[in-house]
């Protein structure tokens, strides 16, 4: 079957007025990206053709320029069942996106049709891995022209799990120390730069091969997990977590009295003394987004992709073996 957004002919009146649309449903057909198995994990994705999302009250339709895919979104319930329980499968994955805004809906205030967006989708509704998608406008913030739509795609995740991580949970202040694992990964470099900025002295962890990533995002030092201990680090007032297990119970053991642990890698198994452990989901928030998106505009804030990919290689470069330190993008326009 060809996968394409032809355009096509209007015999009547001999012009190429739009594209195809589905016979079934009357609305155009679109590539995307779908997921059936939960157990396949990504080697279960297909790339098909699905019809174009309609706006409901209060969404948006963007045209997806970029994509950013998260792979623990496969383990999450909300990309198999809906907020019922009900199987919602194939479901389109991607949370982060950039694009143009193409269609309003019923309400819809905020945004206006042909402005650069970018955001956060919500997880029980279809992602941002194709060529259109329906959203809700509060999920969004404006795209600044001189930002690539690449970029854009590369902040929501990372940018708003640091930002709510450091500053809403972890309430970070100036002076204080932060150990942040994975710090060469894509939240951890956020994470990393963010606390930097604020003041901190930050740490970061990971494997060997990660040292020199780490520190040219800002960390102060180093830790490698795979041959240091990790008690050798004193103590410190929070500890921002994405591995989980074992890491994150001893980590409990390395902060001060008092401090805290934030983790995204699942409920906490261990507490520091007389502290608070926290783990937390992401949510958009426009505000944040703006924040994120002006320091990347000044330079204060570098994103950290490792591979950038089209839709129509979607599927293999979310499948490669080897590994890559950055998150991959996929380009859904070139």
């Amino acid at each position: 079957m060809p996968l394409s957004n032809d355009r096509y002919e209007d015999p009547a009146i001999g012009a190429t007025i739009g594209e195809r649309p589905d016979e079934g449903t009357g609305r155009c057909r679109m590539k995307a990206i779908v997921v059936t198995d939960e157990a396949a994990g990504t080697a279960g994705m297909t790339l098909v053709e699905r019809p174009e999302p309609e706006a409901a009250i209060n969404d948006v339709v963007v045209q997806v320029h970029a994509s950013g895919f998260t792979s623990g979104e496969l383990t999450w319930p909300s990309t198999w069942t809906d907020r019922l329980g009900r199987d919602r499968a194939p479901s389109i994955p991607g949370q982060e996106l950039a694009g143009v805004v193409t269609a309003l809906g019923y309400g819809t205030t905020g945004l206006s049709v042909g402005q650069r967006v970018f955001g956060l989708t919500d997880s029980y509704r279809g992602g941002g891995m194709a060529e259109y998608v329906a959203i809700e406008a509060r999920n969004l913030a404006p795209l600044p022209g001189d930002v690539d739509f690449t970029v854009g795609a590369s902040l929501p995740m990372p940018g708003l799990t640091a930002w709510q991580g450091l500053f809403e949970h972890g309430r970070v202040q100036a002076g204080q120390s932060v150990l942040v694992h994975g710090a060469a990964g894509s939240v951890g470099s956020m994470v990393t730069q963010l606390a930097r900025e604020f003041g901190a002295y930050v740490i970061g962890t990971g494997r060997a091969a990660d040292r020199q990533t780490a520190l040219d995002f800002g960390a102060m030092e180093f830790v490698d997990l795979e041959n240091d201990a990790l008690e050798d680090v004193g103590h410190v007032d929070l500890v921002f977590d994405g591995i989980g297990g074992d890491i994150q119970r001893r980590s409990a053991g390395v902060i001060r009295a008092g401090g805290t642990l934030v983790t995204i890698a699942g409920p906490p198994e261990a507490r520091p003394a007389d502290g608070l452990a926290i783990d937390f989901v992401v949510a958009a928030d426009r505000a944040q987004l703006s924040e994120i998106v002006q320091r990347v505009r000044d330079g204060r804030l570098r994103t950290n992709i490792g591979n950038v990919a089209t839709l129509d290689d979607a599927v293999a470069a979310l499948n490669r073996t080897e590994r890559i330190s950055g998150q991959t993008i996929i380009r859904v326009r070139p």
